[in-house]
């Protein structure tokens, strides 16, 4: 140590500059990391590919719960095969301001709503679909979309 106690001190720029592009590195690599976990989900959207959009199916049922949420509203209802058998059906539409659009609301189904509903069967046969149309038990129609053509 040299007298007077002060050491003198030498600053390598070069190292520094090594330092801060480094460091700016590691954080452009953190922050796509990041951005990536909420992007992805994003893109693999599944879209309508598991529906299958030559065939629609008729069924008379029982709401048991309306879902008005994104990406998708949610409507699920009970129908009785030819056994007498309930089988549990959910069905979707697509998000709530489209709905609002064309003369949906959060309030038009209430669990126990008589309902006759037209719908695109998935292709794997489990009861889920995707909605065409619904006609209520005073006879409302309630399209799903204004491009669907029955």
């Amino acid at each position: 140590m040299p007298k007077g106690g002060f050491r003198s001190a030498v600053i390598d720029r070069a190292e520094v500059w090594r330092d801060t592009v480094k460091n700016k590195l590691v954080l452009v690599v953190v922050l796509f990391l990041g951005l990536s976990t909420v992007v992805v989900p994003a893109i693999a959207h599944h879209g309508n590919a598991s529906y299958d959009f030559e065939k629609t199916i008729t069924l008379k049922g029982t709401v048991t719960s309306w879902l008005w949420s994104n990406p998708h509203c949610l409507l699920k209802f009970d129908v009785k095969d030819g056994k007498g058998e309930v089988q549990h059906w959910v069905t979707e539409t697509s998000s709530p301001v489209d709905m609002l659009h064309i003369g949906w609301s959060n309030t038009v189904f209430k669990s126990g709503d008589a309902i006759t509903i037209d719908l695109m069967p998935s292709k794997n046969g489990t009861p889920v679909g995707r909605i065409r149309q619904i006609t209520l038990s005073d006879g409302t129609i309630l399209k799903a979309t204004t491009r669907n053509i029955l």
